[in-house]
């Protein structure tokens, strides 16, 4: 009895979280890592350690984020890799395991806005978002999870959009890609805990990105989706490095099949 109390302590000892997160020796991807919410949480991973992979289909884009991660003391693997193209993320893939030796986490966060009035939205807009939106997310955490069942586990992240819980007007195949991530995030936090990857969702409010330019452009709507929201801002990319690096943090091992809301209460309100 003795001996199997202390081998049950030992176990909540390993899952106990530490008190500052520690990504030393850890590899994280981020897809569309070379802007917006995905270099801020490429940026929060960095700066407790990890090393660093972004893909992009901007190579200007990519190269500036690769410099500033660099700078602060990441070793980075900057790749263009259009995830829509199932090759290509296979291809990317196999490129990170070449160059950096494993994958720990990996973020799901590329993505198109697929906006325009419905009546005018073409089958060309709907298949393109989807295929960016949800046909990348899906390869790339396929691939990534393959992986880490052969590393004996990790995170797994798919970036969201609080368009998946609230009408969003002129952007249905946006919205509908972003809800169908997280039915897939449900179903692979069930599917892939036992081989210990952890799989969660960030879904995210208006933040200020090269996405949402157009909107920004119209100072009536930002006026408006400001009021609405109780932070009274809009997000900014930076606002997520610390949820980026929480979310990558190996040692919390019972923290799956989460969504994490990040809108400054515009849901709630």
């Amino acid at each position: 009895m003795s001996e199997q109390r202390e081998s049950d302590q030992g176990s909540r000892l390993k899952a106990e979280p530490s008190t500052v997160v520690n990504l030393a020796d850890r590899v994280v991807l981020v897809t569309g890592g070379n802007g917006g919410i995905g270099l801020g949480l490429a940026e929060g991973c960095a700066a407790v350690g990890a090393d660093i992979v972004i893909w992009g289909t901007n190579e200007t884009k990519l190269a500036a984020a690769e410099t500033r991660l660099k700078a602060m003391g990441a070793k980075v693997l900057a790749s263009r890799v259009d995830v829509s193209d199932e090759e290509a993320v296979i291809a990317g893939m196999d490129e990170v395991m070449a160059t950096m030796g494993r994958i720990d986490a990996a973020f799901a966060n590329a993505g198109v806005s697929g906006s325009a009035p419905f009546l005018d939205q073409t089958t060309e807009l709907w298949r393109r978002t989807l295929a960016v939106n949800l046909d990348g997310a899906f390869y790339t955490l396929r691939e990534a999870a393959r992986k880490m069942v052969e590393g004996g586990g990790g995170s797994l992240v798919g970036v969201s959009s609080v368009s998946a819980i609230h009408g969003a007007p002129r952007s249905q195949p946006y919205a509908a890609s972003k809800a169908a991530l997280l039915a897939i995030m449900r179903g692979l936090a069930v599917e892939l805990a036992p081989q210990g990857i952890r799989c969660n969702s960030i879904v995210p409010g208006w933040t200020e990105t090269e996405l949402t330019e157009p909107s920004r452009e119209n100072e009536k709507f930002v006026a408006n989706t400001t009021y609405r929201t109780p932070i009274r801002r809009w997000g900014l990319p930076e606002d997520y490095r610390a949820l980026g690096a929480f979310l990558a943090d190996p040692t919390l091992v019972y923290h799956t099949g989460d969504e994490i809301v990040m809108d400054g209460g515009y849901t709630r309100f």
